[in-house]
Formats: structure tokens, sequence, C-alpha cells
């Protein structure tokens, strides 16, 4: 049986918790920040939580996480 191949592109963007759940960055927060709030960006620079209806095919893409 061969190696599992990580998805390289998603390995960039999420990274496990203790407990095993994948965290990510928000969106929005690359471009045009000028019309967005203050508040806004602050709570974009904050890390979430991946949503359980995604996490199945998360780990799939990534085995060895």
């Amino acid at each position: 049986m061969p190696k599992m191949k990580t998805s390289k592109a998603a390995a960039k963007r999420f990274k496990a918790t203790g407990t095993g759940k994948l965290k990510r960055s928000k969106a929005y927060k690359s471009h045009i920040l000028t019309k967005k709030t203050t508040k806004r960006k602050r709570n974009l620079r904050q890390s979430a939580i991946t949503d359980a209806t995604n996490v199945k095919n998360m780990k799939k893409i990534l085995p060895y996480l």
C-alpha cells in the first residue's frame, strides 16, 4: 500500500488543535481594508474552528495532520 498524499494547499491553511479539531484563519482580510471597520478587521485576525460539516473532507485530504 503506497503512502497517502497530503494536499499541500490545505496543509498550509489548516492546523490541528490539541483535541484534534481543525483551526483555520478567517477570510476577507487581504485587500480593500479601507471600507472595513477597525472592529471588523480586529475580529478577522483571530482564528476559527473549521465547521463540523467540512471536517470529514478535510481529514481525507490531510491524512497525517
